[in-house]
């Protein structure tokens, strides 16, 4: 990749392999975009921990959400956290075992993590989440419940120190491996939404609606 936004600080730029990476928000908000699970990183009792949750992007944020008794989500409260999104695009064969790879789309974020507390300011933030992941269908539900609210918590963290990484493309083999009869390449992957199945209590003859057709991953 080409870019010439620099990094926001030494912790977030790319020493290996710097040419796949980039710091602009248009391509971090992509990836942000184009994936919703996510693993947060933060410190719990002096030891790591690495959770996957859902998260999704709102302007120049990034949030996600979980149980108010999460002990996840209390221990990353006002403080620093490392949240990850990735994409697995194709599987990289070479010639030879070193060379293989995959093709990815990936981000990395640094930042503070802060609490919504506000509960019309975190119903806010879940009709976010559902809009961001079924574009449309916030107005045709049920109010959300104020025990609900009470019952989830949601944090936010400013998009302001992140990086992006990218590998696209064939493998890269040595040279003079060329030449060898074996066959190397791409096996694309991709993620694609199956048919909807309604559950036992949809009425006979209602189906999906519009936006269930616009769901998009990767």
């Amino acid at each position: 990749m080409t870019d010439a936004v620099k990094p926001a600080s030494k912790r977030v730029r790319l020493k290996r392999l710097n040419k796949r990476g980039a710091y602009d928000r248009a391509s971090i908000d992509a990836i942000l975009d184009a994936m919703p699970l996510a693993h947060v990183g933060y410190v719990f009792d002096g030891a790591p921990y690495v959770t996957p949750t859902l998260q999704w992007r709102e302007g120049d944020h990034v949030y996600w959400h979980g149980s108010s008794a999460s002990r996840m989500l209390r221990a990353a409260e006002d403080t620093e956290v490392c949240l990850t999104v990735s994409l697995l695009d194709g599987m990289v064969l070479a010639r030879s075992a070193f060379h293989h790879s995959v093709n990815y789309r990936s981000v990395m974020l640094l930042g503070r993590a802060f609490k919504v507390t506000d509960p019309e300011e975190k119903a806010e933030r879940f009709k976010g989440l559902i809009e961001a992941l079924y574009p449309g269908r916030w107005d045709m539900l049920r109010p959300v419940k104020a025990i609900e609210v009470k019952a989830t918590s949601v944090l936010g963290m400013k998009i302001a120190e992140g990086s992006a990484k990218v590998r696209t493309g064939p493998p890269i083999d040595d040279e003079e491996d060329n030449a060898l009869p074996i066959w190397a390449g791409v096996v694309p992957v991709s993620m694609r939404m199956g048919k909807a199945v309604a559950d036992s209590y949809v009425p006979a003859g209602l189906g999906p609606p519009a936006h269930v057709g616009k769901i998009r991953i990767g």
